[in-house]
């Protein structure tokens, strides 16, 4: 599995999710002005940056995950919650100006879900795999959302700067008291203040829990999700509380649950309208993909191959349980080149979307998503024309997703020089208009490859690190390329695009540069507050 990601991503968990025990019914939902002490400390320009040091370092982390499937499906949830939090006056014109307003996954089993400085939000793909709803996920996703809209970490930041005055007053009483040989007034002095800062930072904490509920709930709600999700989400975490010390539910570690705040989401509930639960067709299918990806290793591949097999029958379970199980062994058995049980559950999952018969609009998506792995089920065969057919079925659909399918086909080995040159240009259309795409380019970097086109690859590889924030990692690689192009059958005009792209990129390194020696820039020895 891989790890790289997580050690220092747990460092910043502690910090980012903010989350401790229990708060006050009245706790404050107002966002602080500018010219409080949150502004001081850590204004919005300034958060933004600070995330975006963090994730120059997660965007290149193998542990993230580049799956077009789930991230679209994600997103799915993401966007309207912004949306939806902007409606309410959540976010301000700064705020949804400069925040980048980013979502990601994780490749991990654990249950965790997080919010950095700036407005980047990270999921595990444990906590996916957990829920059985759009609506449960979406109540975390809001949770997260509202720490990031009410500045909870320059909030943090301003408080944790006053407690530690406490604590050193504590201290300086302490030391005070010890040099007149008073060694029990010296130790309470000591451990008095930091009782007191540490008690202070509880209960900023938790008001800060208790304000990202309820502005959660009333995003969840106003975004179109079953304010249910975030009650039912809090009664299965509070069910799997037991396990927490397995380290399975990092979450509940960040987010303890207090039969308050489990009681408030119930009020808020009652006082809101009854809406059924939708797409679950769809969403059993996502969680079971979540399900194989979050856990890359065989031995866990080959239990989700009979993962089918314990799950309850159609009659008992509504039929969601066993149509994600049978996503799950097919994938799984993908992984394993199982091809031929891959294709008879494959087979089984379509039957079992049609015995549970949900509404057209939650047929069409879940057919959708099974179509999406046939293909990667042909994928994986060396088939690309079957894929291709299966694709074919979705009447010309136009999406990142149908994109990345097409290009992961026309990459598979034996592959015609046509294909590749179709999937080049509809990578290079695509990336055009987002540049940010760092698993495009990437793609982009393994046609260009396949094509016998050197310089051009190299190019691409450069900006997956520029897509990243990695100016120095895309300046290496653009000047790589201007040392091949000095060969006698190097294409020039590929070489002036080169030279160009590293001159822009070059200047944009050093205006960066200039903003730290003016002091407007968070220099890398900043660390967010523990």
């Amino acid at each position: 599995m891989k790890k790289s990601l997580h050690r220092p991503l747990l460092s910043l968990l502690a910090a980012a999710t903010l989350a401790l025990p229990g708060a006050p019914l009245n706790a404050q939902v107002n966002l602080p002005a500018l010219g409080d002490s949150v502004s001081q400390d850590l204004d919005v320009g300034a958060e933004r940056q600070l995330g975006e040091r963090y994730m120059r370092s997660i965007r290149l982390d193998p542990a993230v995950v580049q799956d077009p499937l789930l991230q679209e499906y994600m997103e799915g949830i993401f966007q309207p919650l912004v949306a939806a939090s902007s409606k309410l006056g959540h976010i301000g014109e700064d705020i949804q100006s400069r925040f980048a307003w980013e979502f990601f996954l994780v490749e991990d089993k654990s249950v965790n879900a997080f919010a950095l400085p700036g407005g980047f939000i990270g999921t595990h793909l444990g906590l996916i795999a957990m829920t059985v709803s759009r609506d449960e996920l979406a109540s975390v996703l809001a949770h997260e959302i509202s720490h990031v809209t009410q500045r909870h970490i320059a909030r943090r930041i301003a408080g944790d700067s006053k407690n530690s005055m406490i604590a050193i007053a504590g201290l300086l009483l302490g030391v005070l008291a010890a040099s007149r040989g008073n060694i029990d007034l010296a130790n309470a002095g000591i451990v008095g203040g930091q009782a007191a800062a540490t008690q202070m930072s509880l209960n900023f904490s938790r008001d800060m829990e208790r304000e990202a509920d309820r502005v959660g709930f009333n995003v969840l709600v106003e975004a179109g999700f079953a304010g249910s999700g975030m009650v039912s989400m809090f009664e299965r975490m509070e069910q799997a509380y037991h396990l927490m010390d397995n380290g399975a539910f990092p979450y509940l570690r960040s987010h303890p649950l207090t039969s308050e705040r489990i009681g408030d989401a119930r009020t808020r509930l009652a006082l809101e309208p009854f809406t059924r639960p939708r797409g679950l067709a769809e969403h059993a299918l996502m969680a079971a993909r979540a399900r194989v990806l979050m856990d890359p290793r065989v031995d866990a591949w080959k239990v989700l191959e009979n993962y089918d097999a314990g799950a309850r029958n159609i009659r008992e379970s509504g039929g969601y349980e066993q149509l994600g199980a049978r996503y799950a062994a097919t994938l799984a058995s993908i992984k394993l080149r199982n091809f031929d049980r891959a294709e008879a559950t494959l087979r089984s999952a379509e039957v079992t979307l049609q015995l549970i018969n949900p509404s057209p609009a939650e047929t069409v998506a879940a057919r959708r998503q099974l179509t999406y792995l046939r293909a990667e089920l042909a994928q994986a065969r060396g088939r690309p024309m079957e894929g291709a057919a299966a694709l074919d079925s979705l009447q010309g659909e136009k999406s990142r997703p149908m994109l990345m399918q097409r290009v992961g086909l026309a990459l598979v080995p034996g592959t015609g020089v046509p294909a590749l040159r179709e999937a080049a240009d509809a990578l290079q259309t695509h990336v055009s208009l987002q540049p940010k795409d760092s698993h495009a380019w990437a793609q982009l970097a393994l046609v260009w490859q396949k094509l016998d086109q050197p310089l051009r690859a190299v190019r691409a590889q450069a900006e997956v690190h520029a897509a990243a924030g990695d100016l120095n990692g895309a300046i290496d690689r653009l000047r790589s390329g201007l040392r091949q192009s000095r060969g006698p059958d190097a294409d020039q005009v590929e070489a002036s695009v080169i030279d160009a792209r590293l001159r822009t990129l070059v200047y944009e390194r050093q205006s960066i540069l200039g903003e730290m020696y003016r002091g407007r820039y968070i220099p890398p020895d900043v660390e967010l507050p523990n």
